[in-house]
């Protein structure tokens, strides 16, 4: 094996074990050390690839939300397009999505609330101003992330019995409706 294959093993390794303590045991809580142990390598080792806890965590939590084209998606599908799209990725491996570690360290951590609020700020409200046209992006990005967010808390973090029994067509039946109410607001009463 090459020593950039090892290395790149190594870094993953890491990571992974990083993203299993924050998620279970959060920032504070969380050291070099516990994490060096679930990797199965030295601390100076996390230190080499990541100089510090604050460099590995936000190497952890490096979140790409991977949307889609919205401008692409039929207005009617849109709704429905955006819960799959974070279902399907939660449904993969949840223990392993950066997403739902950040979420979890951003209630109790400003640094990881921070960086929840830049990823969603930079990626939810671009994607969606692709669909929307900027000013009701702007107007709904926030609503749009928090029943996403919200959606994640109860299934995945919290695991509410009655969520986490729905299928995933189920959830997305049950939450692209609000979502549509969020996107495309009826007019006020006069």
């Amino acid at each position: 094996m090459t020593t950039a294959r090892r290395s790149d093993l190594t870094r993953t390794a890491i990571l992974r074990a990083a993203r299993e303590r924050f998620a279970a045991q959060g920032y504070e809580r969380t050291t070099i050390r516990a994490v060096a142990a679930d990797a199965a390598i030295d601390p100076s080792m996390v230190m080499r690839y990541f100089g510090s806890k604050e460099g590995l965590f936000d190497a952890a939590l490096a979140v790409d939300l991977g949307l889609p084209d919205l401008g692409s998606v039929p207005a009617a599908q849109l709704p429905a397009a955006l819960v799959r799209h974070f279902v399907d990725r939660w449904e993969g491996d949840p223990a392993d999505d950066a997403l739902l570690v950040l979420l979890r360290s951003a209630v109790t951590n400003e640094q990881a609330a921070a960086r929840m609020r830049e990823v969603f700020a930079a990626q939810v409200a671009p994607a969606l101003a692709r669909a929307l046209g900027p000013e009701r992006a702007a107007r709904t990005a926030g609503l749009v992330s928090a029943q996403l967010l919200g959606l994640a808390l109860t299934r995945y973090l919290l695991r509410l019995p009655t969520v986490v029994a729905l299928s995933p067509q189920e959830l997305v039946e049950g939450i692209a409706p609000a979502l549509a109410a969020v996107l495309d607001p009826a007019p006020a009463a006069p």
